[in-house]
């Protein structure tokens, strides 16, 4: 996939509420021995990261939404800013930098704005 696909992926992956339908779109955009790392957790593998995407997203009110907050970074390391409240109201803002290979993601970071 090209760095803008997997941009809208990651979007997609890090949205999905429903376990199930995230499973499937990480598997077709992440290596297997994916590694996640936040201020919170690091994971290794598709299901780890699915897990930590699901502990975020139910730790916040149903309300919340992520949202792309400005354009994309394209090169070696591929990134996506973004922000996380109701709709249009941010609570929280951050970066997702995506380490590519051969196509697919092999490495997130989640970086939060202090």
């Amino acid at each position: 996939m090209e760095s803008n696909e997997l941009l809208r992926v990651q979007h997609e992956v890090t949205s999905e509420r429903d376990p199930e339908k995230r499973r499937a779109a990480i598997d077709q955009a992440y290596v297997e021995v994916l590694r996640f790392l936040d201020s919170e957790a690091d994971v290794i593998g598709r299901q780890a990261f699915s897990d930590r995407l699901q502990q975020i997203l139910d730790g916040a009110p149903p309300d919340f939404v992520i949202e792309k907050d400005g354009p994309a970074y394209v090169g070696p390391d591929t990134a996506q800013p973004w922000r996380f409240g109701p709709p249009g109201n941010p609570v929280i803002r951050g970066m997702n930098v995506l380490t590519l290979r051969e196509g697919m993601v092999s490495f997130v970071r989640g970086l939060v704005a202090s």
